[in-house]
């Protein structure tokens, strides 16, 4: 998939392993975007990860989620 392919909410839950309810909730409060790509996969995951594993909310979990987006861009700025 590229960056830029859009996938279906349907796809981005079986890859992520979350529930369409789950992205739908992060969508409505505006932590996830409403179109869907290899970048919001990307967060999808992070923002489940920091939730499970730390029992995050969902606006920490997408705080951090955009700092590491940031912190990605500035390494790959570097190279």
């Amino acid at each position: 998939m590229s960056d830029d392919e859009l996938i279906t909410l349907e796809e981005l839950t079986v890859v992520c392993a979350v529930s369409a309810e789950w992205v739908r909730e992060r969508v409505a409060e505006g932590l996830l975007p409403e179109r869907f790509d290899t970048l919001a996969v990307r967060r999808v995951r992070r923002m489940r990860s920091l939730e499970r594993d730390f029992d995050a909310a969902p606006e920490l979990a997408a705080l951090v989620a955009d700092l590491l987006e940031e912190l990605d861009a500035l390494r790959a700025h570097l190279r």
